[in-house]
């Protein structure tokens, strides 16, 4: 469609029939991201806010179905990069963050850790250096006084404020860690999330490995403390909870991606925002 059908169809978007609306607006929304310059022009230009309802409207239903697809294509198991799925998730709520700049951010923080690394290390004073450089010098934290605020799971706010919550840590723990070749993975802990630093058979990784595999566990919101399997144990039974193979073994970055569309849904369910909630558990479909 030319520049010019695509604004006069926007132009009758004034429309009072709903059913003429109805028709312009499913119009516009096959033609997909290619309307939104368009459709934030007609925006900037319009005084009726009645109309800029409508926009905003498409805009984001366009965003959104965006979202969804990138999130689908991602769930295929070639594509399930821990970093990009991550990204998908904050384009929920920032559509337009610059993605460059967060791997840069993160690529920043990779290279300061290896700078302090060597191969004589042990794998407890490998994550001492990840330690040191993620809570000392870059100033990472737990959020724990607004400890359920839907920020804290947007990877790009997490970087930007430096705090974050158990599965936001996590992932940005556990991606520099996979990059610098440090066989450290999520762990889906109810209630939590932590990490396992493993030792991985040659060709194995991630969720092929079973617990004992694992050399000790790691807890990203209290800086990385690493964690035994009795302290497990003892939480697991704390939260009177069965105990079952999978709070000890790595998840996959599925997992975790469907965890972190979780603590979403339940940031905003607290906050009363249904509609977010609803769009949020269409997301997390999207990976089944």
């Amino acid at each position: 469609m030319e520049k010019g059908q695509l604004n006069a169809l926007i132009s009758l978007l004034d429309d009072p029939d709903e059913e003429v609306y109805k028709q312009i607006r499913q119009k516009i929304l096959s033609l997909g991201s290619m309307a939104i310059p368009a459709l934030e022009n007609a925006w900037e230009n319009s005084f009726d806010a009645a109309i800029q309802q409508r926009i905003e409207s498409l805009i984001h239903t366009i965003q959104y179905e965006r979202n969804s697809r990138e999130l689908k294509i991602w769930s295929h198991p070639d594509h399930q990069d821990l970093l990009e799925g991550a990204l998908i998730v904050a384009r929920y709520q920032y559509p337009d963050l610059d993605e460059a700049r967060i791997r840069r951010h993160m690529e920043q923080i990779k290279q300061d850790i290896w700078l302090e690394l060597n191969n004589g290390l042990t794998p407890l004073e490998k994550v001492k250096v990840i330690n040191h450089i993620l809570f000392d010098v870059h100033n990472f934290s737990g959020n724990t006084t607004n400890y359920t605020a839907p920020q804290n799971s947007y990877i790009n706010n997490v970087l930007e404020t430096k705090k974050g919550n158990p599965i936001s840590l996590s992932i940005i723990y556990a991606v520099i860690a996979q990059d610098l070749r440090i066989p450290i993975y999520g762990v889906n802990l109810p209630d939590h999330f932590i990490l396992a630093y493993v030792d991985a058979p040659a060709g194995e990784h991630g969720p092929d490995l079973d617990p004992e595999h694992v050399l000790f566990y790691i807890n990203p919101f209290s800086r990385g403390w690493a964690v035994s399997r009795k302290e497990i144990d003892a939480f697991i039974k704390q939260k009177q909870l069965e105990r079952r193979e999978e709070y000890y073994s790595p998840c996959s970055n599925l997992d975790i991606i469907r965890r972190l569309i979780n603590n979403l849904i339940a940031s905003y369910e607290k906050l009363g925002y249904p509609i977010k909630v609803k769009e949020l558990l269409q997301l997390k479909a999207a990976l089944d």
